[in-house]
């Protein structure tokens, strides 16, 4: 029997908001639903939608509900999400289809006195859709908060951080849904070749602007389906992510050290960097992660690297002072992934800030120990605070006189918008380059 779509969207939010899932994880197994592309495509918009939204739709739902948000009962409350999503944002959907598909639902997951409710006030909303798209608040901050659905102590922390422009421009950015990005598998195939075999085959390509090994793909509808992939000629990967390694610039023979390794993008990018020749020791501490490295590996073709499940926050004594190369791709708030991963904004707080960048500082000394005189030191995150980033790097090289930043100006394909290269470090932001919010440090130890 052919599934509902938008029961499968509405489970899908179940799970990302009870159980913790991460969006863009689930949403890769919806192919196990045997839906049409269509419904596919449908259900995608409606979870990314409703995930993207749901401040403002949930004060759409204030506006019409008799019953308090918080007395709604949970299901309830997502299946009013999905509909007022429909109805107000949603084009293409017929309001009568939003509202009657809305009321099944409620019938199937709750009772008949749902089902009633849940009719009315969409019912409402369709005739009242056109006023309730214009946004009447004169506070900014509030205004900022409804409009584009980011919780308060973000929109407080990047209005005091960033000021009024840049933030609305990141949150609206935010909203939008990121174009795939894949890295070339240089060990394989250059750049121009494989750009090539993509647009025989249909696809829309175009270079990635500061990364030398990517291309973005316009329409990208089963790409990892091709030969091309299968056979290890490249690796979706975003060029914010490929930076890491293009700055680490490893050369050949060197010992690499990558304390955060899962799931294996940077690790097989060092090795192609070091045209798979030298040793690369990928750590993390999960099991199940470290075996996705070992696959991307032996996909692309790479056998310099060896995994092993270790915790970076403690200190490994073997290898003081032994390695050439050190990256750490710390965990972070994630924070610059809002538009892959839209419930970050529902799953963080602002202690969380703060609780990472303990760790963060952790490991960075940890890493810091394992390099050789002359050593090259690379920190990266997904997050755009600054506690996280260059707060950290300059409180580490204030305590650590043998590390200096150095520029990676002469690293990046392009020099737009990236002042800070020249200082040791970038910072990207989605609606100013295009990739994900990232940070990017490189640091050297000095010959002694």
């Amino acid at each position: 029997m052919t599934k509902n779509a938008r029961e499968v969207a509405l489970n899908i939010l179940i799970e990302i908001d009870e159980k913790g899932a991460y969006s863009n994880i689930v949403l890769n197994k919806i192919g196990r639903e045997k839906l049409s592309k269509l419904d596919e495509n449908f259900v995608r918009e409606l979870v990314y939608g409703v995930l993207e939204n749901r401040l403002y739709l949930d004060w759409v739902i204030k506006k019409f509900s008799k019953i308090k948000l918080k007395k709604i009962e949970p299901i309830i409350l997502e299946i009013l999400r999905m509909g007022v999503y429909q109805i107000v944002l949603m084009d293409k959907i017929p309001d009568s289809a939003a509202v009657n598909e809305s009321v099944k639902l409620a019938k199937k997951y709750s009772h008949i006195g749902s089902a009633k409710y849940v009719n009315g006030l969409l019912r409402n909303v369709s005739r009242n859709k056109d006023s309730i798209r214009e946004i009447d608040l004169e506070d900014k901050k509030e205004y900022l908060r409804i409009k584009y659905s980011h919780p308060e102590w973000m929109i407080n922390r990047w209005l005091e951080e960033f000021g009024e422009e840049f933030t609305e421009d990141l949150c609206r950015a935010n909203n939008t849904r990121p174009k795939l990005n894949i890295r070339i598998n240089t060990l394989k195939i250059k750049r121009e070749q494989l750009k090539y075999i993509l647009e025989s085959k249909g696809y829309i390509v175009s270079n990635t602007n500061y990364a030398s090994d990517g291309l973005i793909i316009e329409n990208p509808q089963g790409i990892i389906d091709i030969e091309e992939f299968k056979a290890g000629f490249f690796i979706i990967q975003d060029e914010s992510s490929m930076l890491v390694s293009q700055i680490l610039d490893p050369k050949e023979g060197s010992l690499v050290l990558d304390l955060c390794s899962a799931p294996g993008g940077k690790t097989t990018h060092i090795a192609q960097k070091m045209n798979n020749h030298g040793k690369i020791l990928a750590r993390d501490i999960y099991e199940h992660k470290l075996k996705l490295v070992q696959e991307n590996s032996n996909r692309l073709g790479i056998d310099i690297i060896k995994t092993e499940k270790f915790d970076s926050i403690e200190l490994d004594e073997n290898l003081i002072e032994k390695v050439d190369y050190a990256l750490i791709d710390a965990p972070c708030t994630g924070l610059g992934m809002i538009r892959r991963r839209p419930e970050i904004k529902w799953n963080r707080t602002e202690n969380d800030i703060v609780n990472m960048s303990d760790i963060q500082y952790k490991i960075l000394k940890n890493a810091s120990k394992y390099l050789k005189s002359g050593g090259t030191l690379v920190y990266s995150t997904c997050s755009i605070e600054r506690e996280e980033n260059i707060d950290i790097i300059n409180k580490f090289i204030s305590e650590n006189e043998d590390f200096k930043l150095v520029s990676v100006d002469n690293l990046l394909d392009s020099k737009e918008n990236v002042s800070t290269a020249k200082d040791g470090y970038i910072e990207l932001f989605p609606h100013i380059h295009g990739t994900d919010g990232f940070f990017v440090a490189k640091l050297l130890k000095n010959y002694r």
